[in-house]
């Protein structure tokens, strides 16, 4: 799934039972075939999950269109399945993992605010 429009960067939180995270971990290493595919023929691309003491785990991944990407895996037999073995890792969370966890808003891009910064400069240089 490609497009023309901008690249969404998406991070988001869930939290690991710290009684399962070694079994989530050894879940992870690696993802079966068939769910790596998935998430590459979703759209989601530079996906990495980040796992800190006592359970938090944070998710990022780019796409250019991230409503499209979770469609395609609320409609995919693989992710669906996937997504129900991982749910019962998380703590207090209502759904699958992959449509529910909670999404985290971003507040700097270095790289959005050079290229502001260079445009910026751009426009007001007199020559």
């Amino acid at each position: 799934m490609t497009s023309t429009t901008a690249t969404t960067r998406v991070c988001f939180e869930l939290r690991v039972k710290p009684e399962l995270l070694d079994e989530y971990v050894a879940r992870h290493t690696p993802v079966r075939a068939d769910m790596l595919a998935e998430i590459a023929a979703s759209g989601r691309r530079n996906y990495s999950l980040f796992l800190a003491d006592g359970g938090r785990l944070i998710g990022y991944y780019e796409t250019d269109d991230d409503a499209a990407a979770q469609a395609y895996l609320a409609a995919s037999e693989v992710a669906t399945r996937w997504e129900a073995e991982m749910a019962p890792y998380f703590v207090g969370l209502e759904g699958r993992p992959d449509q529910a966890a909670p999404a985290l808003t971003e507040i700097f891009n270095l790289d959005d605010q050079l290229t502001a910064a260079a445009a910026a400069g751009a426009e007001s240089d007199p020559s």
